[in-house]
């Protein structure tokens, strides 16, 4: 699974935020926020990539335990779907 194209992300004064830009502009008319891990979460999101293999990336990158890591991973995906940015 991987994040819709159509959006890019900025950081801006300190914050990461998530725009649409080209046509998505049209048909998402918001701006998202995200904070350190979240913005990390976004980027391996940029390519098609599986469950697993996000878990395994954010363990080399975070000294977490890897039930912590699934957990905050199907959180990221369920905002995702919820807003239908993912493909």
């Amino acid at each position: 699974m991987k994040i819709k194209d159509g959006f890019a992300k900025r950081e801006i004064a300190g914050s990461h935020i998530v725009v649409p830009v080209g046509k998505t502009a049209l048909e998402f008319n918001a701006m998202i926020t995200l904070n350190e891990s979240g913005a990390f979460y976004w980027d391996i999101f940029q390519n098609d990539i599986t469950i697993d293999e996000a878990v395994k990336l954010i363990l080399d990158e975070y000294e977490v335990e890897e039930s912590r890591a699934r957990t905050d991973v199907e959180k990221f995906i369920a905002m995702l779907e919820e807003n239908e940015l993912i493909e």
